[in-house]
């Protein structure tokens, strides 16, 4: 086999941003873990737990940079343990003095788990504001077509009038909602654990509470509680299903943009630029195919949800029945995560919206989209309304059959012109006259997410 060889997409390059891949590069993870044992030996000295100036060497060592994944791995081939070859990869550079402290009172799940919380640390940084940035784009989108009236649809249906910006702003309040969703998430997964083989601190006593204190204000990270040998795994499937969640709202706006795009709709179209081509055999057509990127990819992130959740069930203080998938759910959820986050940001960025073809489907089901308010308008007269429905529906479906406006057959019928002057049904079919509060919503909309986002633009 060819070592470079790309096997993923993600490997290839296809998928993922090169930032957040690197989070999860083999040489990145050794740098997190020389860290923590930085981290680790100059809190123990602070203390006059270990020697200041073996913690000294330990951390200038650990931050040398002279440890590569070439060593650890030659290491690792003997003693067939990555955590025990990274820690003697150090100990090879340590003068002799500082040898006996190195990795002192630490477990190797100390370094994996805290490691995985600084690369989750990490890839938050980088997630949270392009979460936020798009929650300013919906909502910029709110309010550029908040006076545009537009089908809305329910079961696929002609249902009533839709203020068209109303579906961004829908979208964007979401959007919002995650970037608070994640900053409480934050103190429930970035945990600093340096507490020993089964969660005790048995080395270092009573001072080991203090010592991860200290090591986690190092890390930004927040110092562990109480565990087993590792973090509960419960803190994970949290991460994983909070990246899906955000995932799966990704996934409605690609879904809504998909419908609205077909040809029979037409209402939007994913940009397409110069020289792209739709399809290999027809010429003329322009696919969403971002859309249904983000829709494929979203798909493979929630399915990481059921392996997170199995992991939390581990035998008595640890097994190894997490470790070995943990090491695909975290980076694959974060990079895909990533790379639907940017995909749907250039897709609403540039979104070719056809307000003519919005306007045209108003009138597709010839009038018939203004029932609800034709309701309205008897009721207001005092008619009953289950009397005043069963008149509209009957003129409704005669119209339908006979291929005639309703507005004409409500116009003709004496069930209503006996109630309503000509005006006031002309007035009732006005489509700007039927987009209720939507001005209103979007502008509280509009004033929430900025409030929540505008720090990360």
């Amino acid at each position: 086999m060819i070592p470079d060889m790309a096997i993923l997409p993600i490997d290839g390059g296809r998928y993922g941003t090169d930032k957040m891949k690197e989070i999860f590069d083999d040489q990145k993870k050794i740098t997190y873990q020389l860290e923590i044992e930085a981290a680790v030996a100059l809190s123990q000295a602070e203390i006059g737990m270990v020697p200041r100036d073996a913690a000294a060497n330990i951390s200038k060592m650990a931050r040398s940079g002279k440890i590569t994944v070439k060593r650890v791995k030659q290491l690792e081939s003997k003693s067939d343990h990555d955590t025990a070859a990274l820690v003697e990869a150090l100990s090879e550079l340590c003068k002799p003095s500082a040898k006996p402290w190195i990795h002192y009172g630490l477990t190797s799940n100390d370094l994996v788990d805290t490691s995985n919380s600084l690369q989750i640390r990490d890839t938050l940084r980088i997630i949270e504001p392009k979460v936020a940035r798009l929650a300013l784009i919906l909502s910029e989108q709110a309010v550029k077509y908040k006076a545009l009236p537009a089908v809305g649809r329910t079961h696929g249906q002609h249902a009533s009038i839709i203020s068209f910006g109303l579906k961004f702003a829908n979208w964007a309040l979401e959007m919002s909602t995650h970037v608070q969703r994640i900053e409480e998430l934050k103190k429930r997964v970035l945990i600093c654990k340096t507490l020993g083989v089964v969660g005790t601190g048995s080395l270092m006593g009573a001072k080991a509470l203090e010592v991860q204190k200290r090591v986690a204000k190092k890390l930004e990270l927040y110092p562990a509680d109480v565990t087993t040998q590792v973090v509960a795994r419960e803190r994970y499937a949290e991460l994983v299903f909070y990246m899906a969640l955000i995932g799966s709202t990704l996934e409605k706006i690609a879904v809504e943009i998909r419908n609205l795009q077909r040809t029979e709709i037409g209402e939007v179209a994913e940009s397409f630029k110069k020289g792209q081509m739709g399809s290999s055999a027809v010429p003329v057509k322009r696919n969403p195919v971002k859309s249904e990127r983000v829709t494929s990819l979203s798909k493979l992130l929630r399915s990481q949800i059921s392996v997170a959740f199995e992991n939390i069930p581990l035998w008595h203080e640890r097994d190894l029945t997490n470790s070995a998938n943990e090491r695909f759910i975290i980076p694959t959820g974060a990079i895909l995560l990533d790379e639907m986050l940017e995909t749907m940001t250039r897709i609403v960025g540039s979104l070719f919206v056809n307000q003519d073809r919005i306007r045209q489907n108003l009138e597709i089901t010839r009038g018939q989209i203004f029932a609800e308010f034709v309701l309205d308008a008897m009721i207001q007269k005092g008619v009953p309304r289950f009397e005043a429905y069963r008149d509209i529906q009957r003129v409704a479906f005669a119209s339908s059959e006979d291929g005639t406006d309703f507005r004409d057959a409500v116009r003709n019928d004496k069930a209503f012109s006996s109630h309503l002057t000509d005006q006031e049904i002309d007035e009732i079919f006005v489509p700007e006259n039927h987009l209720g509060a939507s001005f209103d919503i979007i502008k509280n909309v509009s004033t929430k997410i900025r409030g929540l986002c505008s720090k990360f633009s």
